[in-house]
């Protein structure tokens, strides 16, 4: 049946010269925007056609040189002086300047462009301030062209990480006078120009994105194929087939591997599994009542057995989340959460009003329409209903407008999951600061924000360490905005002795012009390759 579904989706689409390379991608993105988009899939589209100052090392996933090869850091880490590469152009051939930086990162703080990831770049003086509008003067943000090929930063407290921060995409640079031409719809019109190693060829809504190599990349004979294919694929039968039948190279996530079939796809060579940096995890909006009271938030928390989904639903040894930055995050020790507990739950919502669950409304349950986020919500129905007499309907919509209800505020509780950006504590919690806009769920602490600030602005690591971990606990035991569930494992496939160039890291990036499909090429030939 699988089989069958997959041979004839391939042959209802019209025949066109195979791409060099093919990747299942998961949800169709919502924008390749750098500034605007939020979900993984959407920024490998992204990174692939703009670049930053820096880009990601497709072995470690760390930042490394991109646009600027060389920088110079103040002995306080507050000021980065960066070079641009002499021969760093845009796909058109015009040179990419300092200023397009400058551009690029005040576009990506103004509140008009709406950029849930904006607080990437609150380290800089003046930044959180341009964002929330307390100040108009955008040349009072902490970036500067000195020239057309050195970029001033100056940051507010020092930043251990943001070279890695320069590598993610809302830093990438963006071509201004396209933009300024076209204005929303630049991103759509042709040819756009880009700033990394692929430009945008065709863009078929629920259908593919395709690629073609950037032949003015700073770095195109390292580029390693000529064209490149994303499947905006949900369903994890159809990708796996395509994978199957050689319709696709490389399938990323495990959201779009079938769960059932794991045992036996787990033992196959071309399966890889690996520990990253994820999280799976539910929202509240807590603008809304009863999900307000604190009280009832715990108590819902405490209901959910976070061990028994992962082991009922869960195959490639996750582990059940008892805080929210995973294990194994960079000079950080987390702090426990709440735990399981259901008779103090049901005393905290006694205490709330709502005894046995007793007048208290029906709650809605968002999620995007994936089989897997469906059968968590399913046990977590029943959870609630067994333990603290709630009912809860699930709301399943597709990817953009669960996003869009996400960003709205337009649900109860939300399925949600969280990718680390780069290796550091700060990127599993600053998310949830008042005036972030990956909070999405109306919680404003003020202790919570002193309390990451001042962590981001002490120099001792083991102080800041500290700090964080105070600030994790207000987010899990006191405030509790959210509840984790479990740790991410990392799970691709593709065939090692046909594709060349992945790295598992705990970042799960790949970059794709590091990646090579072996069959396109003559042996020895592969552009990019190592080979001897």
């Amino acid at each position: 049946m699988f089989l069958f579904t997959a041979l004839f989706l391939a042959g209802c689409s019209p025949r066109e010269p195979r791409a060099d390379l093919v990747i299942v991608n998961g949800a169709e993105p919502e924008s390749i925007d750098p500034a605007i988009i939020t979900g993984q899939a959407d920024s490998r589209v992204v990174l692939s056609m703009f670049e930053g100052l820096t880009r990601f090392d497709p072995k470690t996933g760390s930042g490394i040189a991109g646009l600027a090869d060389r920088w110079e850091i103040s002995p306080d880490v507050r000021v980065f002086t960066f070079h641009l590469r002499s021969n760093a152009v845009w796909s058109t051939g015009e040179p990419i300047t300092a200023h397009d930086f400058v551009y690029s990162w005040i576009r990506a703080l103004d509140p008009n462009t709406a950029s849930d990831y904006a607080g990437q770049l609150f380290f800089l003086e003046n930044a959180e301030e341009f964002n929330s509008a307390q100040i108009k003067d955008p040349s009072l943000v902490g970036v500067h062209a000195l020239d057309d090929r050195t970029l001033r930063v100056n940051l507010k407290s020092p930043c251990a990480f943001f070279l890695d921060l320069c590598a993610f995409q809302t830093l990438a640079v963006v071509p201004r006078k396209w933009i300024e031409k076209h204005g929303d719809r630049w991103i759509m019109t042709r040819p756009v120009p880009v700033s990394g190693a692929y430009r945008l060829e065709d863009w078929r809504i629920h259908d593919k994105i395709r690629l073609r190599k950037n032949s003015r990349y700073w770095d195109a004979a390292q580029t390693r194929n000529e064209t490149v294919e994303f499947l905006p694929i949900e369903s994890a039968s159809i990708a796996m087939n395509l994978y199957l039948t050689g319709e696709a190279d490389i399938v990323w996530d495990k959201s779009v591997v079938p769960t059932e079939l794991l045992d036996v796809l787990l033992k196959r060579p071309d399966c890889h599994t690996f520990p990253y940096l994820g999280i799976y995890f539910f929202r509240f909006n807590v603008t809304r009542k009863p999900l307000d009271d604190v009280r009832v938030r715990k108590a819902i928390a405490l209901v959910i057995d976070k061990t028994r989904l992962v082991e009922k639903l869960c195959r490639a040894g996750e582990k059940a989340a008892s805080h929210f930055n995973p294990e194994g995050i960079a000079n950080y020790d987390p702090p426990e959460g709440l735990g399981y507990d259901p008779e103090q739950a049901r005393r905290l919502l006694a205490e709330a009003g709502y005894a046995g669950g007793k007048n208290f409304p029906t709650l809605s349950y968002l999620t995007d329409s994936r089989k897997q986020h469906e059968q968590f919500a399913i046990e977590m129905q029943e959870m609630l209903r067994k333990e603290l007499g709630i009912r809860m309907d699930l709301r399943q919509v597709e990817w953009k407008v669960y996003l869009a209800a996400q960003s709205s505020l337009d649900y109860d509780l939300t399925r949600s999951s969280w990718i680390a950006d780069y290796n550091d504590p700060n990127t599993f919690l600053d998310m949830w600061m008042s005036n972030n806009g990956n909070n999405r769920t109306g919680w404003k602490e003020p202790r919570f924000d002193a309390l990451m600030r001042e962590a981001n602005s002490q120099i001792d690591p083991k102080k800041r360490s500290q700090l964080l971990r105070q600030a994790e606990t207000v987010l899990i035991r006191e405030g509790v905005p959210v509840v984790p569930l479990y740790y991410y494992v990392g799970i691709n496939f593709f065939d090692p002795k046909k594709i060349d160039g992945i790295t598992q890291n705990v970042l799960d990036e790949h970059p794709v012009s590091s990646i090579a499909n072996l069959t396109r090429h003559s042996a020895g030939s592969v552009p990019g390759s190592n080979d001897k």
